[in-house]
């Protein structure tokens, strides 16, 4: 059986994808995960690097550890999709407890929003630069319509929709960066450079919080695949593609942003897709890259799309033993997610770069905790053994609340605050470090401390997995 009914439109949500509607292998992950990141928001997050400090090579460099980094943690995530058959974040009440969970669950919803909005933003100057339009609503409102009708088909032709994407962004950033060598000095740009630890560690921190991101939904897009698919697959294609796709294109934001820092009134920080679309040369070449551009935001707004929705499902159906919700209650879902971050981008801020650096860094300070205990706990102390009943039952093992967790995820966020380096605050410890932001790790490392030595003798865990009735699973939806 397939994962979508014959109209091909996917009809699982938040309940465990059952063994016979599985299908694929990891290489899908691979095609998935470099599509979303050849995409115009991740030229953006490298150029920022260098518009807020960095020199050119010290920026790549940067940008290059960082997505390793962050990209392990990631791709840790993603091999969990093939043994719970589960949205990621329903994982998360194993965790926190079932309505403890709903505390991460909301900073993630927003974190969907926050990104889709600068998505919209960037997304809809590509539309009005192919339509020929000059009023930002217009490319925005009809991109926030291409999000909605691709997230509303779900998980199939979201996997469709990145093959797609990869295919498109592979050409078109192999023309960006033969245009960029070949019309902008990046040997004078990387030369002479000066090491400059604050900056260097901005750098880190900007591709470290890029990945992570992805983390709360990553099991997402990997949860129908096989449940014999080795983790080991799992993981490499989605840390390849993840990786390898965003650091292609910080690099080449990096340079698009150390070249238009050496021009008059930097054109870039007014409008970044116009100014790449200048330097492949305008015209019919401009035209394709930005085609380029929409279906790489298209991809990765419709993961973020699909996320939102999964989590404020997860959220709603806390307080109850519901597992599965009507398709009609979907569609409602996603169109008002994504009106929503429609509107967000329509009243966003013109001060776009420096605000999307900050919120970067702000989500980076919020899912750290989170995602170093699920993964403490999916690794280290539950290994792998869940009672997936449990998750929708509040009588169930897992309980209400998880105190011993909530509270290591709550000192992981107050640590990083004497540590943090943004325009709206400088904690005290930054100066003492040169101006250096090294919250993230901070946070890393006490979360992980705090957790697992709190926990790692009161596991709930079963001796192996118990797994739900599918048949049980099915008739509940006839009847709902």
């Amino acid at each position: 059986m397939a994962s979508s009914s014959n109209s091909g439109i996917e009809k699982r949500s938040i309940e465990m994808v059952p063994d016979n509607e599985r299908h694929g292998t990891a290489r899908s992950q691979f095609t998935l995960w470099f599509g979303a990141n050849t995409q115009i928001t991740a030229i953006v997050d490298g150029a920022l690097a260098v518009v807020f400090g960095a020199d050119a090579l010290w920026a790549i460099i940067g940008l290059l550890i960082g997505n390793v980094i962050g990209g392990i943690v990631m791709a840790l995530h993603s091999a969990q999709g093939p043994q719970l058959g589960l949205p990621q974040m329903i994982s998360s009440r194993a965790q926190f407890g079932i309505i403890g969970a709903i505390i991460p669950l909301v900073l993630v919803v927003l974190m969907y929003i926050g990104f889709a909005s600068t998505g919209a933003v960037l997304s809809g100057q590509a539309v009005n630069l192919i339509i020929g339009v000059n009023t930002p609503a217009v490319g925005i409102v009809i991109f926030g319509a291409l999000t909605a009708a691709v997230a509303l088909l779900g998980y199939k032709y979201i996997h469709v929709l990145g093959r797609v994407s990869s295919v498109t962004g592979l050409l078109g950033f192999l023309f960006i960066t033969y245009c960029v060598f070949t019309k902008v000095d990046v040997p004078g740009l990387i030369s002479g450079s000066s090491f400059a630890f604050p900056a260097f560690l901005s750098a880190i921190a900007l591709s470290v919080g890029w990945q992570l991101t992805y983390g709360p939904y990553v099991a997402d897009y990997s949860r129908y695949l096989p449940r014999s698919t080795p983790a080991s697959k799992t993981f490499w294609f989605t840390f390849g593609g993840s990786v390898i796709g965003s650091q292609w294109s910080m690099t080449l934001g990096a340079l698009i942003g150390a070249a238009a820092m050496t021009e008059t009134g930097n054109s870039f920080v007014e409008n970044q897709v116009s100014f790449v679309g200048d330097i492949v040369g305008g015209g019919v070449y401009a035209l394709l890259i930005f085609i380029v551009i929409l279906l790489g935001k298209l991809t990765v707004n419709t993961l973020n799309a699909y996320g939102a929705f999964m989590c404020t499902l997860t959220i709603l159906t806390s307080f109850g033993e519901k597992t599965n919700i009507r398709r009609w209650t979907r569609a409602v879902f996603v169109i008002g997610i994504v009106t929503l971050t429609v509107l967000v981008a329509l009243l966003a801020s013109a001060d776009f770069l420096a605000n999307f650096k900050n919120f970067v860094l702000a989500l980076l300070m919020v899912f750290t905790p989170w995602s170093i205990i699920n993964l403490t706990d999916f690794y280290l102390i539950s290994k792998d053994r869940f009672d997936i009943p449990a998750f929708y039952d509040l009588k169930g093992r897992y309980g209400k609340w998880n105190w011993r967790a909530l509270v290591a995820y709550g000192v992981g966020v107050v640590v990083q605050i004497p540590f943090l380096a943004q325009s709206f605050y400088t904690g005290p410890m930054v100066e003492k470090l040169g101006g250096a932001d090294i919250s993230w790790i901070v946070g890393i490392v006490v979360t992980f401390l705090l957790y697992f030595f709190m926990l790692r003798n009161r596991s709930v865990a079963p001796s192996e997995t118990i797994y739900p009735d599918v048949e049980a699973l099915d008739a509940q939806r006839s009847r709902g």
